[in-house]
Protein backbone atom coordinates (compact mmCIF):
# COMPACT_ATOMS: atom_id res chain seq x y z
CA UNK A 1 0.00 0.00 0.00
CA UNK A 2 2.86 2.38 0.85
CA UNK A 3 4.52 1.56 -2.46
CA UNK A 4 1.38 2.38 -4.42
CA UNK A 5 0.89 5.63 -2.50
CA UNK A 6 4.49 6.62 -3.29
CA UNK A 7 3.96 5.69 -6.93
CA UNK A 8 0.85 7.90 -7.14
CA UNK A 9 2.71 10.75 -5.43
CA UNK A 10 5.70 10.58 -7.79
CA UNK A 11 3.41 10.41 -10.81
CA UNK A 12 1.47 13.42 -9.51
CA UNK A 13 4.58 15.46 -8.76
CA UNK A 14 6.55 14.68 -11.92
CA UNK A 15 10.31 14.03 -12.24
CA UNK A 16 11.50 17.66 -12.11
CA UNK A 17 9.55 18.63 -8.98
CA UNK A 18 10.39 15.31 -7.35
CA UNK A 19 14.09 15.98 -7.96
CA UNK A 20 13.77 19.51 -6.56
CA UNK A 21 11.99 18.20 -3.45
CA UNK A 22 14.70 15.58 -2.88
CA UNK A 23 17.50 18.15 -3.24
CA UNK A 24 15.73 20.55 -0.86
CA UNK A 25 15.27 17.94 1.86
CA UNK A 26 18.77 16.52 1.37
CA UNK A 27 20.51 19.91 1.50
CA UNK A 28 18.64 21.23 4.55
CA UNK A 29 18.99 17.87 6.31
CA UNK A 30 22.73 17.76 5.65
CA UNK A 31 23.21 21.29 6.99
CA UNK A 32 21.26 20.40 10.12
CA UNK A 33 23.42 17.30 10.67
CA UNK A 34 26.59 19.38 10.28
CA UNK A 35 25.31 21.83 12.90
CA UNK A 36 24.84 18.92 15.31
CA UNK A 37 28.63 18.84 15.68
CA UNK A 38 28.62 22.29 17.33
CA UNK A 39 25.12 22.19 18.83
CA UNK A 40 26.43 22.50 22.41
CA UNK A 41 28.99 25.22 21.64
CA UNK A 42 26.80 28.08 20.40
CA UNK A 43 23.33 29.29 21.38
CA UNK A 44 22.36 30.16 17.81
CA UNK A 45 22.64 26.55 16.55
CA UNK A 46 19.23 25.34 17.80
CA UNK A 47 17.32 28.25 16.23
CA UNK A 48 19.34 27.79 13.03
CA UNK A 49 18.35 24.13 12.85
CA UNK A 50 14.72 25.04 13.42
CA UNK A 51 14.94 27.62 10.63
CA UNK A 52 16.36 24.96 8.32
CA UNK A 53 13.37 22.78 9.09
CA UNK A 54 11.11 25.75 8.37
CA UNK A 55 12.87 26.41 5.05
CA UNK A 56 12.42 22.75 4.11
CA UNK A 57 8.70 22.89 4.97
CA UNK A 58 8.08 26.13 3.06
CA UNK A 59 10.09 24.92 0.08
CA UNK A 60 8.25 21.60 0.02
CA UNK A 61 4.93 23.45 0.21
CA UNK A 62 5.92 25.61 -2.78
CA UNK A 63 7.11 22.62 -4.85
CA UNK A 64 4.05 20.49 -4.11
CA UNK A 65 1.64 23.43 -4.18
CA UNK A 66 2.72 24.28 -7.72
CA UNK A 67 1.14 21.02 -8.90
CA UNK A 68 -2.24 21.77 -7.29
CA UNK A 69 -5.12 23.54 -8.94
CA UNK A 70 -6.09 27.00 -7.66
CA UNK A 71 -8.85 25.80 -5.35
CA UNK A 72 -6.75 23.07 -3.73
CA UNK A 73 -3.76 25.41 -3.43
CA UNK A 74 -5.90 28.02 -1.63
CA UNK A 75 -7.12 25.30 0.74
CA UNK A 76 -3.59 24.30 1.75
CA UNK A 77 -2.47 27.93 2.10
CA UNK A 78 -5.34 28.46 4.55
CA UNK A 79 -4.21 25.39 6.49
CA UNK A 80 -0.44 25.88 6.48
CA UNK A 81 0.11 29.66 6.46
CA UNK A 82 -1.13 30.30 10.04
CA UNK A 83 0.81 27.26 11.30
CA UNK A 84 4.04 28.45 9.67
CA UNK A 85 3.42 31.93 11.10
CA UNK A 86 3.16 30.49 14.62
CA UNK A 87 6.38 28.53 14.13
CA UNK A 88 8.21 31.66 12.95
CA UNK A 89 6.96 33.53 16.03
CA UNK A 90 8.22 30.74 18.26
CA UNK A 91 11.65 30.65 16.64
CA UNK A 92 12.39 34.32 15.96
CA UNK A 93 10.18 36.60 18.08
CA UNK A 94 9.20 34.90 21.34
CA UNK A 95 11.27 31.70 21.67
CA UNK A 96 10.31 31.43 25.36
CA UNK A 97 6.80 30.43 24.19
CA UNK A 98 8.00 28.21 21.35
CA UNK A 99 6.53 24.96 22.73
CA UNK A 100 3.11 26.56 23.14
CA UNK A 101 3.25 28.08 19.67
CA UNK A 102 4.44 24.81 18.07
CA UNK A 103 1.53 23.05 19.74
CA UNK A 104 -0.81 25.72 18.45
CA UNK A 105 0.58 25.28 14.94
CA UNK A 106 -0.04 21.54 15.06
CA UNK A 107 -3.51 22.09 16.46
CA UNK A 108 -4.37 24.55 13.68
CA UNK A 109 -3.23 22.08 10.99
CA UNK A 110 -5.50 19.39 12.44
CA UNK A 111 -8.41 21.84 12.74
CA UNK A 112 -7.75 23.20 9.23
CA UNK A 113 -7.91 19.74 7.70
CA UNK A 114 -11.37 19.40 9.19
CA UNK A 115 -12.58 22.95 8.47
CA UNK A 116 -11.32 23.07 4.88
CA UNK A 117 -12.21 19.59 3.72
CA UNK A 118 -12.39 19.44 -0.09
CA UNK A 119 -15.88 19.19 -1.47
CA UNK A 120 -16.43 16.95 -4.46
CA UNK A 121 -18.68 18.66 -7.05
CA UNK A 122 -22.17 17.15 -6.92
CA UNK A 123 -21.87 16.45 -10.65
CA UNK A 124 -19.30 13.74 -9.88
CA UNK A 125 -21.70 12.02 -7.51
CA UNK A 126 -24.48 12.19 -10.10
CA UNK A 127 -22.14 10.91 -12.82
CA UNK A 128 -21.04 7.94 -10.70
CA UNK A 129 -24.67 7.18 -9.84
CA UNK A 130 -25.56 7.21 -13.56
CA UNK A 131 -22.52 5.04 -14.31
CA UNK A 132 -23.64 2.44 -11.79
CA UNK A 133 -26.99 2.31 -13.57
CA UNK A 134 -25.21 1.84 -16.91
CA UNK A 135 -26.39 5.21 -18.25
CA UNK A 136 -23.12 6.49 -19.70
CA UNK A 137 -24.81 9.23 -21.70
CA UNK A 138 -26.26 10.78 -18.55
CA UNK A 139 -22.93 10.35 -16.72
CA UNK A 140 -21.15 12.28 -19.48
CA UNK A 141 -23.83 15.00 -19.42
CA UNK A 142 -23.29 15.46 -15.68
CA UNK A 143 -19.54 15.90 -16.29
CA UNK A 144 -20.32 18.34 -19.12
CA UNK A 145 -21.92 20.61 -16.53
CA UNK A 146 -19.03 20.16 -14.08
CA UNK A 147 -16.58 21.23 -16.79
CA UNK A 148 -18.78 24.15 -17.82
CA UNK A 149 -18.70 25.42 -14.22
CA UNK A 150 -14.95 24.78 -13.77
CA UNK A 151 -13.23 24.53 -17.17
CA UNK A 152 -9.64 24.78 -15.91
CA UNK A 153 -9.45 21.62 -13.80
CA UNK A 154 -7.71 18.83 -15.78
CA UNK A 155 -9.13 16.15 -13.47
CA UNK A 156 -12.64 16.85 -14.78
CA UNK A 157 -11.51 16.18 -18.35
CA UNK A 158 -9.76 13.01 -17.27
CA UNK A 159 -12.87 11.58 -15.61
CA UNK A 160 -15.08 12.50 -18.56
CA UNK A 161 -12.54 10.94 -20.95
CA UNK A 162 -12.70 7.67 -19.01
CA UNK A 163 -16.50 7.72 -19.24
CA UNK A 164 -16.33 8.41 -22.98
CA UNK A 165 -13.94 5.52 -23.49
CA UNK A 166 -16.33 3.19 -21.70
CA UNK A 167 -19.10 4.55 -23.93
CA UNK A 168 -17.00 3.95 -27.06
CA UNK A 169 -16.75 7.64 -27.98
CA UNK A 170 -13.01 7.55 -28.59
CA UNK A 171 -12.74 10.78 -30.63
CA UNK A 172 -14.41 12.77 -27.86
CA UNK A 173 -12.27 11.05 -25.22
CA UNK A 174 -9.17 11.99 -27.19
CA UNK A 175 -10.22 15.66 -27.25
CA UNK A 176 -10.49 15.59 -23.45
CA UNK A 177 -7.01 14.12 -23.09
CA UNK A 178 -5.66 16.76 -25.47
CA UNK A 179 -7.27 19.47 -23.33
CA UNK A 180 -5.87 17.87 -20.20
CA UNK A 181 -2.38 17.87 -21.71
CA UNK A 182 -2.75 21.54 -22.66
CA UNK A 183 -3.72 22.45 -19.10
CA UNK A 184 -0.84 20.43 -17.60
CA UNK A 185 1.85 20.16 -20.26
CA UNK A 186 4.43 18.74 -17.83
CA UNK A 187 2.16 16.02 -16.46
CA UNK A 188 2.43 12.51 -17.95
CA UNK A 189 -1.12 11.34 -17.17
CA UNK A 190 -2.74 13.24 -20.07
CA UNK A 191 -0.23 11.86 -22.56
CA UNK A 192 -0.71 8.34 -21.18
CA UNK A 193 -4.43 8.76 -21.78
CA UNK A 194 -3.78 9.94 -25.35
CA UNK A 195 -1.54 6.94 -25.98
CA UNK A 196 -4.14 4.52 -24.64
CA UNK A 197 -7.07 5.97 -26.59
CA UNK A 198 -5.05 6.08 -29.84
CA UNK A 199 -3.99 2.49 -29.24
CA UNK A 200 -7.63 1.60 -28.67
CA UNK A 201 -8.47 3.34 -31.96
CA UNK A 202 -5.74 1.44 -33.81
CA UNK A 203 -3.69 4.57 -34.57
CA UNK A 204 -0.37 3.11 -33.40
CA UNK A 205 1.86 5.82 -34.90
CA UNK A 206 0.04 8.61 -33.08
CA UNK A 207 -0.15 6.50 -29.93
CA UNK A 208 3.63 6.05 -30.04
CA UNK A 209 4.22 9.81 -30.09
CA UNK A 210 2.09 10.35 -26.98
CA UNK A 211 3.60 7.35 -25.18
CA UNK A 212 7.12 8.66 -25.83
CA UNK A 213 6.12 12.04 -24.39
CA UNK A 214 4.63 10.39 -21.30
CA UNK A 215 7.78 8.30 -20.76
CA UNK A 216 9.92 11.41 -21.19
CA UNK A 217 7.92 13.23 -18.49
CA UNK A 218 7.79 10.22 -16.14
CA UNK A 219 10.91 8.13 -16.89
CA UNK A 220 10.71 6.33 -13.55
CA UNK A 221 7.06 5.33 -13.74
CA UNK A 222 6.30 1.80 -14.91
CA UNK A 223 2.88 2.75 -16.36
CA UNK A 224 4.40 5.09 -18.96
CA UNK A 225 7.08 2.56 -19.91
CA UNK A 226 4.52 -0.26 -20.05
CA UNK A 227 2.29 1.72 -22.42
CA UNK A 228 5.29 2.61 -24.59
CA UNK A 229 6.49 -0.99 -24.78
CA UNK A 230 2.97 -2.27 -25.51
CA UNK A 231 2.62 0.14 -28.45
CA UNK A 232 6.09 -0.69 -29.72
CA UNK A 233 5.07 -4.36 -29.64
CA UNK A 234 2.21 -3.57 -32.04
CA UNK A 235 4.67 -1.82 -34.37
CA UNK A 236 7.18 -4.68 -34.22
CA UNK A 237 9.94 -2.52 -32.67
CA UNK A 238 11.47 -5.43 -30.76
CA UNK A 239 14.69 -3.80 -29.43
CA UNK A 240 12.66 -0.86 -28.07
CA UNK A 241 10.09 -3.21 -26.53
CA UNK A 242 12.85 -5.08 -24.69
CA UNK A 243 14.56 -1.90 -23.47
CA UNK A 244 11.41 -0.23 -22.15
CA UNK A 245 9.67 -3.27 -20.67
CA UNK A 246 12.84 -4.49 -18.94
CA UNK A 247 13.04 -1.06 -17.31
CA UNK A 248 9.34 -1.24 -16.36
CA UNK A 249 9.93 -4.59 -14.63
CA UNK A 250 12.92 -3.14 -12.77
CA UNK A 251 10.58 -0.51 -11.32
CA UNK A 252 8.58 -3.23 -9.53
CA UNK A 253 5.23 -3.46 -11.33
CA UNK A 254 2.77 -4.12 -8.47
CA UNK A 255 -0.02 -5.73 -10.50
CA UNK A 256 0.41 -9.43 -11.40
CA UNK A 257 -1.70 -9.13 -14.57
CA UNK A 258 0.50 -6.36 -15.96
CA UNK A 259 3.65 -8.32 -15.07
CA UNK A 260 2.25 -11.30 -16.96
CA UNK A 261 1.54 -9.14 -20.02
CA UNK A 262 5.02 -7.63 -19.88
CA UNK A 263 6.57 -11.10 -19.98
CA UNK A 264 4.31 -11.98 -22.91
CA UNK A 265 5.39 -8.89 -24.88
CA UNK A 266 9.04 -9.60 -24.02
CA UNK A 267 8.63 -13.20 -25.18
CA UNK A 268 7.33 -12.01 -28.54
CA UNK A 269 10.05 -9.37 -28.86
CA UNK A 270 12.84 -11.90 -28.18
CA UNK A 271 11.24 -14.44 -30.51
CA UNK A 272 11.09 -11.85 -33.32
CA UNK A 273 14.74 -10.97 -32.69
CA UNK A 274 15.87 -14.59 -32.76
CA UNK A 275 16.63 -14.72 -29.03
CA UNK A 276 15.24 -18.22 -28.46
CA UNK A 277 16.85 -18.74 -25.06
CA UNK A 278 15.67 -15.34 -23.77
CA UNK A 279 12.19 -16.06 -25.12
CA UNK A 280 12.15 -19.39 -23.27
CA UNK A 281 13.10 -17.56 -20.06
CA UNK A 282 10.15 -15.19 -20.48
Amino acid sequence: MIGRAYERFTLFLGPERLRALFLLIASTGLRSLILNVIVNDFEWVRPAQTLLVLVALIGAAIIIGGRLDNQERARWIAILAPAIGLIVLGVVVIPQFSLVLFGGALGWVVAGLILFRPRTPSGYQKAVKALKKGDLELAVQEMDQVIKDDPDDPNHYRFRAELLRLWGKLDRARRDYVKMSELEADYAVGYNGLAEVDLQSGNYTRALESAKKAAELAPDEWVALYNLGMIEDRLGKSPDVIAHLDKALALKVPDARHRLLIHLYLLRAYARSGGVEAAQTQ
